[in-house]
């Protein structure tokens, strides 16, 4: 598969269910992603959007698989989460109607990149 590292550092956040989004997280430029569920509010942005109170963990970055991809395709997110599952690499991955994104934490970006690349992926910076 074709991917690109975004150069954006990216948190992710925890709010109360019931909490509106707030404004800080919607950016036109850049990244963001929004899930609401019973339990809560929780979204992806740019990481120094976010005000220091705020429930989260920062310092993710983003992978983005080229797209759009077909809704029929099978094992796309299967593929790249077990292939950085057996280099040791923790995911958090966000899904929008064109395509898939992995999240890496920075200090797990190089070795994440690496078992990527050897697994025959291609990976370009953004």
């Amino acid at each position: 598969m074709r991917l690109v590292l975004l150069s954006l550092e990216l948190a992710v956040c925890r709010l109360a269910p019931e909490e509106a989004i707030p404004a800080w997280a919607v950016r036109r430029t850049g990244f963001f992603s929004i899930t609401s569920t019973e339990d809560e509010l929780s979204l992806v942005c740019v990481a120094d959007s976010v005000p220091e109170e705020v429930r989260c963990e920062r310092n993710w970055r983003a992978i983005k698989v080229v797209g759009p991809l077909d809704f029929a395709l099978v094992g796309i997110l299967a593929s790249l989460s077990s292939t950085l599952a057996q280099a040791q690499v923790s995911i958090f991955a966000v899904s929008t109607f064109d395509t898939d994104y992995i999240l890496v934490k920075e200090p797990q970006l190089a070795q994440a990149v690496d078992a990527l690349e050897q697994a025959g992926h291609e990976l370009i910076q953004a």
